[in-house]
């Protein structure tokens, strides 16, 4: 239970990205916070830790960092500017459905009616939270939250198939440094570098490169490690609820009966598939159980017979 309330301050803290964005960062440079988040902290753990890839964790590293970090905020940020960011976010909300489809075929978990239900209501609960009713879409920025969506769901998921034997922060490290390496030539043919920093931005970039970049990432990769693929997932809904709330009680943002109704249907969502993977773990874990008493009664039995001979 600890493992998911640590695991679950990540994509909370990921919640208070839009705040932190629109009062302490430079306008317009959504790719710059990316890289500014992603490849200081991923080169900073790499200097404490002291440790570098070996063999197949080189183009592992980079491929987990592109998923997670690399390719997926840049098309988060293309669906943003094409698309409202409630539609932007409700088209996200996907990600538990693709991450459980997945874990299906790539970990041999099976996908359950509850998990799919719970699913399908945390869209929902997102749609009524973030959405408005004059919201426009746009086919671009719909695929960019798809493939942003898809791409972090096959990070998870990969994050979990290929478990290294190096430490967390290491592994933390490289994969900030992939993602921070592929945003960079992104970042720099499509926004370039801003004329001048003010100490406001600044402290705006710290807070997102140390708070929300190693620390929340390095929560992350441990829920990762310690949980399965589907309930690290559903946490992720957090993030459209803490922004909601934090919009509401720092940027004086309203707050309708419906969004709280969304934010109610998200929670909901969370816990039955938290409850839903926490009892097939302890189903599994009494039968295996049972299986190893079963098989040590049946040691024993023929150990009788063969004394008997």
């Amino acid at each position: 239970m600890l493992s998911k309330w640590v695991t679950a301050l990540a994509p909370a803290v990921w919640g208070t990205t839009y705040f932190v964005t629109t009062e302490y960062l430079p306008p317009d440079r959504p790719l710059l916070a990316g890289l500014l988040r992603a490849l200081p902290a991923g080169l900073l753990l790499v200097a404490i830790t002291r440790q570098l890839p070996r063999g197949d964790w080189w183009w592992r590293s980079l491929v987990l960092g592109a998923l997670n970090i690399g390719v997926f905020l840049p098309l988060l940020f293309l669906a943003a500017y094409r698309l409202p960011g409630g539609v932007a976010a409700t088209v996200g909300a996907v990600q538990p459905l693709v991450v459980a489809g997945l874990a299906t075929l790539l970990l041999g978990q099976r996908m359950t009616t509850r998990t799919a239900l719970a699913a399908i209501a945390g869209i929902v609960g997102v749609a009524l939270l973030v959405l408005r009713a004059d919201a426009r879409l746009d086919a671009v920025g719909v695929a960019a939250a798809l493939g942003g969506a898809v791409a972090m769901a096959t990070g998870v998921v990969l994050s979990k198939r290929w478990t290294s034997p190096a430490p967390l922060l290491a592994v933390t490290g490289w994969q900030l440094v992939a993602g921070g390496v592929v945003l960079l030539p992104v970042t720099l043919l499509f926004e370039g570098l801003p004329p001048a920093l003010t100490a406001t931005n600044v402290g705006g970039f710290a807070y997102l490169g140390i708070i929300g970049g190693a620390l929340t990432y390095a929560l992350w990769f441990r829920g990762i490690r310690l949980l399965q693929a589907t309930q690290v997932t559903f946490l992720g809904l957090l993030s459209p609820v803490v922004a909601t709330l934090v919009g509401w009680l720092a940027l004086d943002q309203g707050l309708t009966a419906l969004q709280v109704l969304g934010a109610v249907v998200v929670l909901g969502a969370l816990v039955v598939a938290q409850r839903q993977t926490t009892q097939r773990q302890t189903s599994q874990g009494k039968t295996t159980q049972g299986e190893a008493v079963e098989q040590k009664g049946e040691s024993h039995a023929d150990h009788r017979v063969r004394s008997l001979r």
